[in-house]
């Protein structure tokens, strides 16, 4: 039986070279080998100041080659996260086949340079549910460097002649190994709930000059690289304490024997104070952005962890046990992890456990920002003695099958007497291998040509229909308040007399929080939980503001105010409006927007009262999702910073190409409706400009209402496209 292939992880740091050479089990368990570590600490860090870093890693390397044999095993290194790029985006629905070049596009929206400069990689994250070759809910985590810091990583290797595999960030090695070997217990992918996800598990990884702080709940992950190192500790004692940098860092590594302890630590507070700060921030951060995401528990890495106080210190202010693993459950091999030298750097070898397990394929994240020339380069290599037997094989075999040929037609031939047909037959052949060869080449240029058109086709109008569905509810949401109110507001507050407060509530505008849409395989059962609020919703209208032929809410028989508080009692009941079974049917999209709004009085005067709260969103937003379509929102952002004359100009422009009106009920959306009855609160601070005092803004307390809008979308194709066209966006500037 063949003997598995091995991996090297190599981790160059800034203080040391660290190597782990591992080998997969083959006993069927969650674990590998261990068969070589090295830890090559250099002379001094290469951040410091005299450091020449290039000929301290290439004596590093010559060291570990001296004592270390590579050749033939896998080898994997890392780079800095901070050199590094990685985003995660969330995918519209679509087919599992077509992921790859929705992600081509949207590297060139997401990567700040041109690709031809950058190496880039990506891989679907987490557990996305497919439904009919539809991958729902599909994240994808893309992650870049710039070709110039890759080739200067590679550059020790290549003046060593080592051949490097792969090239990976250091918080995805990171993420490769607390998922092999801290979390074991995480549910089946089909199991995974984004919901209620497993609990997450934190990182922190402190380097010599940063830290890397990685999340993940096993299926999805976010990282961070904190500014804060180890040397950080030594730089501020060199500060405060007025020593050199050596004399500094022994103290710092033997502070516990120090001979004033307290001194030593009262120098190093503020850079304990700074991680810390740094830890909390990305935690809340992360929180804010992941609300369904609960942290377990704080693991830490890093030969500075060991400094006397710092683990305590994280555990007590950060509200999590901080912990720092005496071992490593995946990983076996008694003469390696046993060793003395092993477990006094344990903690440095998570980077190089994770490089390795990628390199044994038993990584989550398997992708590599090696060059992607230099791997065909040497697929091709590795090709070409293959290439070259065929090669010559074939040579072969067309002698002999000639020369047995050549030995049959002479062994026949008659002098003159075959010459003519022969000329003719070969005249027929070559005008029939001619025409069969210019057949085949337009058929396959006309294959390739469909092809292109076909495939362009799907992904464009895919995505358009999106970006119609998006301006269209942009469209819908209020810019100016009604003109009916403003009279009878300015009646009793004239213009100029006006409080903060009250110009505050004169906003129109709707601010979207968030936005959240579903497909559903049939659209009645969700219009069968809403039908009463789509009903309610509409009767409140009044009959001057109700769109023409609206379908699918019941004629009022009496108001019902335990039903509804804002139910109007003086509207008519909707003109045609079918039967109550009306409704959408089949497959389609359920979209829901989380808003709120600041068109609220403290005076409720009767003929105001109406226009606030739930009413103002019926009187305006309901209103534009009823309609077959709106009118477009003028693209003042546009021209903003323009003179007079060359807004006027560009605007002209700008409208000869621009559909005047945005359709609605027309695109497939309909039945909007408001889920539960919100009520108005006055607790919000807020910030508005102080005249007076323009550094220290006013704090105003003003009325804010939240509601939960739903509707549902039947896709359809209604907007002519032109590729010429902007495309316009929100001048109002809600929020969405």
């Amino acid at each position: 039986m063949a003997k598995k292939v091995a991996a090297w992880g190599i981790d160059i740091g800034q203080y040391a070279l660290k190597a782990l050479r591992c080998r997969a089990a083959d006993d069927g368990t969650q674990r590998v080998f261990a068969e070589v570590f090295d830890f090559i600490e250099y002379p001094k860090p290469l951040s410091s100041p005299d450091a020449d870093p290039a000929a301290l890693v290439a004596d590093a390397l010559k060291m570990f080659l001296s004592r270390n044999r590579v050749k033939g095993d896998k080898v994997v290194i890392s780079v800095p996260g901070k050199d590094g790029l990685a985003r995660f985006i969330k995918l519209p629905p679509v087919e599992t086949k077509k992921i790859p070049d929705i992600v081509r596009y949207e590297a060139k929206q997401q990567i700040p340079f041109p690709l031809e400069e950058v190496v880039w990689d990506f891989q679907q994250m987490g557990a996305a549910p497919v439904e009919e070759d539809f991958a729902l809910d599909c994240e994808v985590g893309i992650f870049a460097m710039k070709r110039d810091q890759v080739e200067r990583a590679l550059k020790p290797f290549n003046d060593a002649k080592v051949e490097v595999d792969i090239v990976q960030l250091t918080p995805l090695a990171l993420f490769n190994w607390v998922v092999f070997d801290q979390i074991r217990d995480l549910p089946p992918p089909e199991q995974y709930d984004a919901d209620n996800p497993p609990e997450s598990t934190v990182v922190l990884s402190i380097g010599t000059e940063t830290t890397d702080f990685v999340v993940t709940n096993g299926y999805k992950m976010w990282q961070r690289s904190l500014p804060v190192g180890g040397n950080h500790f030594t730089k501020a004692l060199v500060k405060d304490m007025k020593m050199n940098y050596a004399t500094a860092e022994h103290l710092k590594r033997n502070a516990s024997k120090a001979e004033d302890p307290k001194a030593l630590f009262q120098a190093m507070r503020p850079v304990f104070s700074d991680l810390l700060s740094e830890v909390e921030r990305s935690m809340k951060f992360f929180s804010n952005m992941d609300r369904a995401a609960k942290i377990g528990k704080v693991i830490a890495l890093g030969n500075a962890v060991k400094l006397p106080g710092l683990q305590k210190f994280l555990t007590q202010n950060l509200g999590f046990e901080v912990t720092k693993p005496d071992a490593y459950r995946g990983l076996a091999g008694p003469g390696i992890v046993d060793a003395p030298a092993f477990k006094e750097n344990l903690l440095s070898y998570g980077v190089c456990y994770g490089l390795a397990l990628q390199g044994l394929k038993q990584a989550k994240i398997g992708t590599n920002l090696l060059p992607p020339e230099i791997t065909e380069y040497r697929v091709i290599r590795a090709k070409k003695p293959v290439a070259l037997l065929a090669a010559a094989l074939v040579l072969v075999g067309f002698a002999v099958n000639y020369f047995m040929h050549y030995k049959s037609v002479e062994s026949a031939k008659q002098v003159g007497y075959f010459d003519q047909p022969v000329k003719g037959v070969s005249a027929l052949a070559g005008n029939a291998t001619r025409w069969s060869t210019e057949y085949n080449n337009s058929k396959d240029q006309f294959k390739k040509t469909f092809q292109i058109g076909k495939t362009f086709l799907k992904n464009v109008e895919g995505r358009v229909l999106w970006l119609d569905v998006m301006r269209s509810i942009n469209a819908c949401l209020p810019r100016k308040a009604p003109a009916e109110f403003l009279v009878k507001f300015n009646e009793k507050h004239p213009p100029d007399k006006l409080t903060p407060e009250q110009r505050f509530t004169l906003r129109p505008d709707v601010k979207i929080t968030d936005f959240e849409c579903k497909r559903v395989d049939d659209l009645a059962q969700w219009y069968a939980g809403v039908k009463t609020n789509y009903e309610n919703g509409v009767n409140a209208l009044p009959a001057d503001l109700r769109p023409k032929n609206l379908a699918g809410a019941a004629p009022a028989a009496e108001p019902d105010p335990n039903a509804d508080p804002n139910f109007d009692p003086n509207a008519e009941p909707v003109a045609d409006a079918g039967s109550p079974q009306d409704g959408p049917k089949g497959p389609g999209w359920v979209f829901q927007l989380k808003a709120h709004h600041f068109f609220n009085h403290r005076e409720n005067p009767e003929d105001l009262e109406r226009y606030q709260g739930l009413n103002y969103l019926r009187r305006t937003l309901l209103v534009n999702l009823l309609q077959d379509e709106v009118p477009n929102p003028r693209p003042a952002e546009l021209v903003e910073g323009l003179s007079k004359e060359e807004a006027a100009t560009k605007l002209a422009e700008l409208l000869k190409t621009m559909p005047q009106t945005l359709p609605v009920k027309k695109i497939g959306i309909q039945y909007p409706v408001f889920i539960g009855q919100g009520e108005i609160r006055w607790e919000n601070q807020v910030e508005v400009d102080n005249p007076a005092d323009p550094a220290n803004p006013g704090k105003l307390t003003v009325p804010r209402y939240d509601v939960l809008i739903q509707f549902c979308w039947e896709e359809k194709k209604a907007l002519p496209h032109d590729p010429t066209a902007p495309v316009i966006g929100n001048a109002a500037g809600n929020g969405n």
